[in-house]
């Protein structure tokens, strides 16, 4: 059991506005790797910061963990309109991979699915849509899915179909329905092949944002070369929401080439400052990536 005052530490050092944020970044992770009650409340500290970034990365945290004792922490950051919408994104997605079909959790996301930014909207439309498959698959209607070599929580199950042309087809195909995009996504990115990458990439220049920005984080797991002129050009479009900038920042940090961490220092300054942070985060990130370590945020166990 870890100690409750070595969590605290790390909740102290989430929210220190003089730290570094690839050092609060760090903090973030490693409270989520340790998991439980008291890491979760760690880690809602962070919503009161200024920081648009950190407390996106919060949620998606929290989401990643699939721990009921979130979703009051969640469900209060998504219905606070004041917020950005990025965080709010995360927060109503977070809902959704925890996975708990609640009448509190159903009525604040269906609430929300009606929500003016569109980003926040889809979300929630797409966390209501997991929760109904997930209840389809809890009766044993489930499907036969390809494996998730990222290990990670996504907001939709990769499709059961497994040619590559039919999944760009439906990715691309903007009067499909985006929970049915996503699944295409996922399974483009489970199938890892240079055709798939490259289907995924063409996904940079799809209408929706909240889409984009979902495109950028599977290149950032599968990490391959291939990607890194499309992520650099959504990244270099000042005109781009900066929830799509952010990500396609941090997918080339995750790359690690010496041609990422040059088009990252570029934005090291940007206007938007959720762009100058997520390089920030990137450049640790290649640091990591090189480095050889296990887990992202190693060097912070030991607090």
């Amino acid at each position: 059991m870890v100690e409750v005052e070595k969590l605290n530490k790390l909740g102290d050092m989430l929210i220190d506005q003089s730290v570094p944020m690839k050092a609060r970044y760090r903090a973030l992770f490693t409270l989520k790797n340790l998991g439980g009650k008291d890491a979760i409340l760690n880690i809602s500290k962070g919503f009161k910061d200024p920081s648009a970034l950190l407390k996106h990365e919060c949620a998606y945290c929290l989401g990643q963990m699939q721990d009921e004792s979130a979703i009051d922490s969640l469900i209060e950051v998504l219905q606070n309109t004041s917020e950005d919408p990025m965080v709010r994104h995360e927060a109503g997605e977070a809902l959704g991979a925890i996975g708990l079909n609640t009448e509190n959790v159903v009525n604040v996301l269906t609430e929300f699915s009606k929500d003016l930014r569109p980003e926040v909207a889809e979300t929630c439309q797409l966390a209501l849509a997991r929760l109904e498959w997930l209840e389809k698959k809890k009766q044993g209607l489930g499907e036969n899915l390809s494996d998730n070599p990222y290990y990670s929580v996504d907001p939709a199950p990769p499709d059961v179909n497994r040619d590559v042309k039919f999944l760009r087809e439906k990715l691309l195909n903007e009067d499909e329905s985006m929970f049915e995009r996503y699944r295409a996504m996922f399974q483009l990115r489970n199938d890892g092949r240079d055709e798939a990458i490259l289907a995924l990439c063409d996904g940079l220049k799809c209408k929706s944002a909240l889409f984009r920005h979902e495109i950028a984080y599977v290149l950032g797991q599968i990490q391959s070369p291939l990607s890194i002129d499309a992520l650099r050009v959504n990244l270099e479009d000042a005109t781009e929401n900066h929830m799509v900038r952010h990500e396609c920042a941090e997918a080339l940090g995750s790359l690690a080439t010496d041609e990422c961490v040059k088009i990252l220092n570029n934005y090291l300054n940007d206007k938007e400052v959720v762009v100058k942070e997520s390089c920030e985060v990137a450049l640790d990130i290649t640091d990591y990536e090189k480095s050889g370590d296990f887990q992202y945020a190693n060097g912070l166990l030991a607090v």
